[in-house]
């Protein structure tokens, strides 16, 4: 692999604010202490980490791995997983997302984490361990240098942290080489407004809130085509600050054999609220009720 073009100073100030959310779940018993990472947007709503799952049907005993989330949606909401598959989490943290991809991929399937943060992967295995879920690999990496073989993953998801890479670009290009053909791409992310503010991009305290190193709409799909992936569907699903946006970001690598449909994410009373525009929020999460593009988001119709 070649060498990492991302600035150390940022990796270092993302990495230390990660290691203090995860230490203050340890010693706190809830995350995120005063100088970790922010969950509310500049009105003080929450609008990352544990309350998105609200509405999701999980299992109780991923619950303190969920509880420790600093993400901004929930990818696997989205990713239409399947029995068998192998499902890849970049930057996995506590690990709330990789248990729930273990399970919809039951035995025969298996989900990895990588993170670059010792005290969140410490955190995510202890999780793991108490929620009795033996599919699951957590593996300390770069997500700009992923430790696994070209083409070994059926799904890649992620949780607002591509955007706090310092190559986006190399991310998305390292998440194509290890999707097998045909595999998919289904993260959450925050994309930025096309007028975001200088002074906001500047400054490297917001990378830890999933603000100031987001792409727009406009470079993620520009990345992701330069990446070799296409099918590419980007849906904002809510504001996380005056001039960024949480969204769901989907794309396909090309080749390999369709994968059938399903409605893993839904339950036969929610069927036929799952599949119209304004989705039940606890069958595929309010990202298919704001996009307006429920099959396609929850996985009752084709695609990503």
């Amino acid at each position: 692999m070649a060498e990492l073009t991302e600035s150390e100073d940022t990796r270092e100030v993302v990495r230390e604010r990660y290691a203090a959310a995860a230490k203050s779940v340890v010693t706190e018993g809830g995350c995120c202490g005063t100088n970790a990472v922010r969950r509310t947007d500049t009105a003080g709503e929450q609008v990352f980490g544990a309350v998105l799952y609200a509405d999701q049907d999980l299992d109780e005993a991923d619950a303190p791995a969920i509880a420790a989330s600093l993400g901004c949606g929930v990818p696997t909401a989205v990713a239409d997983l399947h029995e068998g598959e192998t499902v890849l989490d970049l930057g996995s943290g506590a690990g709330g997302d990789v248990l729930i991809s273990a399970r919809r991929v039951g035995a025969s399937g298996k989900a990895i984490g990588i993170d670059m943060t010792h005290e969140m992967l410490e955190l995510a295995r202890a999780n793991a361990a108490q929620a009795g879920v033996e599919n699951v690999e957590f593996v300390k990496g770069y997500i700009e240098a992923l430790p696994l073989p070209d083409e070994s993953v059926d799904v890649v998801i992620s949780n607002c942290v591509i955007n706090l890479s310092g190559d986006k670009p190399r991310v998305l290009e390292e998440a194509a080489r290890v999707l097998k053909p045909g595999g998919r791409f289904a993260v959450s992310d925050v994309i930025a407004d096309p007028d975001m503010d200088e002074e906001t991009r500047r400054d490297i305290g917001k990378f830890t809130g999933c603000i100031a190193g987001a792409l727009t709409r406009a470079e993620f799909e520009q990345a992701l085509t330069a990446a070799g992936l296409t099918e590419i569907v980007i849906n904002e699903t809510r504001r996380v600050h005056p001039q960024a946006g949480s969204a769901i970001i989907r794309a396909r690598k090309p080749g390999g054999e369709p994968v059938e449909a399903t409605t893993d994410c839904c339950d036969s009373s929610a069927m036929s609220s799952c599949c119209e525009p304004a989705a039940k929020p606890g069958c595929c999460g309010s990202e298919a009720a704001v996009t307006g593009d429920a099959p396609r988001s929850c996985g009752c119709g084709s695609g990503a």
